[in-house]
């Protein structure tokens, strides 16, 4: 028996009476025709007015349509009791705090301890069935707010705000130096590293790349910078602040450009601070969207980690002695 995620209904207003049943699809409700092919297979797919119909027949003023998707689950992915933190969860969206450390998706050679491990057991114990839809992607060791959608339209309406820059994603990360100006626009191409396939470099001959920084706090040999996107490349954060000089403390791939000029003395300060986060500090702290059903402006917000809190702390008290 196919089983249905409640339906989403639009009723037609007096401003689209006459307008074919499929052009109310994509311009009322943003039914994309990917998304449209593959619901009006299924029995209950499309309805108007609660009766399965052709896309091409006129609509009337005060007529239901609903649309209603199959209910989907990752039956690739294993459930495992992997905790981690909601932030937000409802009929359409579960937005959680990603911990340090974690991989959202299973890849090759590593299928298991994942974010979707986590949640597909989640959604299991609760007999609930959808699909592992993340929004976007976090690194591994990048912490902070990730989304994810529970069904494809949701998914698809989200992607393009994406596309369309209308998602706002804020992060903050402790750098090596400070930013020179404190504040700016870092608007560098990217594009892989010929040499290193793996890697990321600013390039002439690259896709475009944008980047807001702020510097809010100063440290004797280090900052906390917060930054937005105006793009989304690969690595973007970690290539564009090491270009500036200015890399993310703890970053293993991504160092300051003239590493090799450094003397012995700031090579091992630099190491010091990468040997006390553990990690690249970076975390997604802000995740501002339109709610696919309702409409609403939400912002997500997801509280700085210990381990990032903890060198600030360390930091902070560095300078305090040196300014003694």
């Amino acid at each position: 028996m196919t089983t249905y995620y409640d339906p989403i209904i639009y009723e037609v207003k007096a401003a689209d009476s006459g307008m074919l049943l499929k052009t109310v699809l994509q311009r009322r409700l943003g039914v994309s025709r990917k998304l449209m092919s593959k619901i009006k297979l299924t029995e209950q797919g499309i309805t108007l007015n609660g009766k399965r119909v052709y896309i091409s027949v006129p609509v009337q003023e005060g007529d239901l349509v609903a649309i209603r998707m199959q209910q989907e689950e990752s039956d690739d992915i294993l459930p495992q009791p992997i905790p981690f933190d909601i932030l937000f969860e409802d009929e359409a969206l579960l937005v959680v705090n990603k911990a340090p450390g974690i991989i959202v998706h299973p890849t090759h050679g590593h299928y298991t301890e994942t974010l979707a491990n986590g949640v597909v057991h989640y959604w299991k114990e609760r007999n609930q069935k959808f699909r592992f839809r993340p929004i976007h992607r976090l690194d591994q060791e990048t912490s902070g707010v990730l989304a994810i959608a529970k069904n494809a339209y949701v998914h698809q309406h989200i992607s393009e705000q994406l596309i369309a820059g209308q998602v706002t994603k804020r992060y903050k990360a402790l750098v090596h130096g400070v930013p020179d100006p404190l504040e700016g626009k870092l608007d560098g191409p990217i594009d892989r590293d010929p040499l290193e396939p793996h890697r990321r470099i600013v390039t002439s001959s690259g896709y475009p790349a944008l980047t807001f920084y702020k510097t809010t706090m100063q440290f004797r040999d280090a900052s906390l910078v917060e930054i937005r996107l105006g793009t989304g490349r690969t690595h973007q954060i970690r290539v564009h602040m090491s270009s500036i000089g200015c890399p993310l403390i703890g970053d293993k791939m991504y160092v300051h450009p003239d590493w090799d000029t450094f003397s012995e003395d700031k090579r091992e300060a630099s190491g010091m601070l990468d040997n006390m986060m553990g990690r690249q500090a970076l975390h997604a702290a802000e995740l501002g969207l339109k709610h696919p059903l309702t409409g609403q402006d939400m912002l997500f917000e997801a509280p700085l980690p210990e381990d990032i809190t903890r060198l600030i702390t360390e930091l902070t008290r560095d300078r305090s002695e040196q300014e003694r």
